[in-house]
């Protein structure tokens, strides 16, 4: 919304949530999220025609064009529970758009949702319109976190889904004109609504197939002495396949990835075809099998027990340049390590100890409901402390995990950190950013994730 209301400052954006805390964190100086650039853009246009309101029915009942981003959590029970989307909040917001809505209405879904939602939302708006007409668009976003604001400054594409009648047609044309301030035409594609719903499941999916693919050649690099660095770099000089998305790492996270592959799924088994689910369903297994496969190197490299032991964790975001820890591999990787009864101390430069206890004690998918729904904070995990800086996090550990690939982690001093580890001293790089060879001189014993094996790992079981 934001990047919008820079492009066209004839139109005027407003942002509304139930949420109290968090209006007032974007209408204050300290953003409630961390993203490069997006600091300037909202300074830029808040106050002008960028504001940010908990007067939610108002601002409703004004708007032409409303975009939905609600959280479309997976179900933990009932039907569909562990896979399904949960659509408890879009099915409210559209409730009470039929509710206050006084003239004709263009409702945009923007959170992910599975294909068909639009549908569902059309028949709750038509039946409590009152005479009034709704069109449904299904606009699903495609930016990138850590990118983000070059990602919508640029897209490589707009997609609109829309009904196939005059009215959707119209529909579609009003929100093109809104992009069309700063996006080339050829780039704002349209299509009917299941496609656009379907596109954002199915891009996601391929991405996130393309890190499961990566992650398991790592496993067999290791087992052949191959380098996946080597191997990966090699594979994308295909014009076919391309260099992106192909670093091996200790498994991919975010809001998005698992969420929507388990919505496919369900979809799938919904629609009678088991085979393709059962496909798609692999892309998950073999990134839960990359996270289980680290803790087992971990745990197995130091004798088979880290209990008691201090072990630091270099990065908890689920990937550099973002504060956002959903569904982040740290998550996993911390929990393995401490159900074998390691002390952990984490150091990440944008995620707080708060939101790092918070991770750690919540139940799956509890996350993606908002705040004051979450399971209140359980007492802190006792074995985890987080600390501001790497050098105070690995003081005294017996090993380090990397588990973001924040830059500064290339440029710390190692040698630093090795003079004050007990010893032998460990480095467990899940993101493949620092150099083995000049760790192994400092002294370390290191694994990459798909690099040829310290001969210290050699002889130790990959797979528990």
């Amino acid at each position: 919304m934001a990047v919008i209301a820079l492009k066209c400052p004839s139109i005027e954006v407003v942002v509304v949530d139930i949420s109290i805390a968090r209006i007032s964190a974007w209408n204050s100086d300290q953003l409630p999220i961390y993203e490069p650039g997006l600091d300037d853009v909202v300074k830029q246009c808040r106050g002008r025609n960028l504001f940010f309101s908990t007067d939610i029915e108002k601002h409703v009942s004004e708007a032409d064009i409303i975009f939905v981003s609600v959280n479309t959590p997976t179900k933990t029970r009932g039907l569909g529970a562990g896979k399904a989307a949960d659509l408890t909040y879009w099915e409210s917001a559209a409730r009470m758009i039929a509710n206050v809505a006084k003239s004709d209405k263009i409702v945009v879904e923007k959170s992910t949702v599975p294909v068909k939602t639009a549908e569902a939302i059309e028949k709750i708006l038509t039946h409590n319109s009152r005479g009034i007409n709704f069109q449904i668009l299904s606009n699903p976003e495609f930016l990138a976190e850590g990118t983000a604001i070059q990602d919508l400054f640029q897209p490589d594409r707009v997609l609109i889904g829309g009904r196939e009648t005059p009215e959707g047609r119209k529909a579609v044309q009003a929100l093109k004109d809104v992009y069309a301030n700063w996006v080339p035409e050829d780039r704002i594609l349209t299509t009917n609504l299941w496609s656009a719903e379907l596109s954002k499941l199915a891009a996601n999916a391929f991405l996130a197939q393309r890190i499961s693919s990566v992650n398991a050649i790592s496993a067999l690099c290791e087992a052949t002495g191959a380098n996946v660095a080597e191997v990966a770099f090699s594979v994308g000089k295909d014009t076919r396949i391309g260099p992106k998305f192909l670093n091996a790492s200790v498994g991919f996270g975010g809001s998005c990835f698992q969420k929507d592959i388990l919505n496919l799924v369900y979809i799938c088994e919904c629609n009678g075809l088991p085979e393709v689910a059962n496909y798609w369903k692999q892309v998950i297994k073999i990134n839960d099998y990359q996270k289980s496969r680290f803790v087992n190197r971990v745990v197995s490299s130091m004798f088979n027990t880290v209990a008691g032991k201090k072990i630091a964790v270099l990065g908890f975001a689920f990937k550099k340049d973002t504060g956002d820890t959903r569904e982040t591999p740290a998550i996993d990787v911390c929990k393995g390590l401490l159900g074998d009864k390691a002390k952990i101390s984490i150091y990440d430069p944008q995620v707080t100890e708060d939101q790092i206890q918070r991770d750690l004690a919540m139940n799956k998918f509890d996350w993606d409901h908002p705040i004051h729904l979450q399971p209140m904070s359980p007492t802190a995990v006792k074995q985890v402390t987080v600390t501001w800086d790497a050098y105070e996090a690995t003081k005294g550990a017996h090993g380090v995990c990397i588990l973001t690939e924040w830059d500064e982690f290339k440029s710390i001093d190692y040698k630093k950190i090795y003079d004050n580890m007990q010893k032998p001293a460990f480095v467990f790089d899940g993101r493949n950013v620092v150099d083995p060879e000049k760790l192994r001189e400092i002294g370390f014993i290191v694994y990459s994730i798909g690099k040829p094996l310290d001969p210290w790992l050699k002889d130790m079981p990959a797979v528990a």
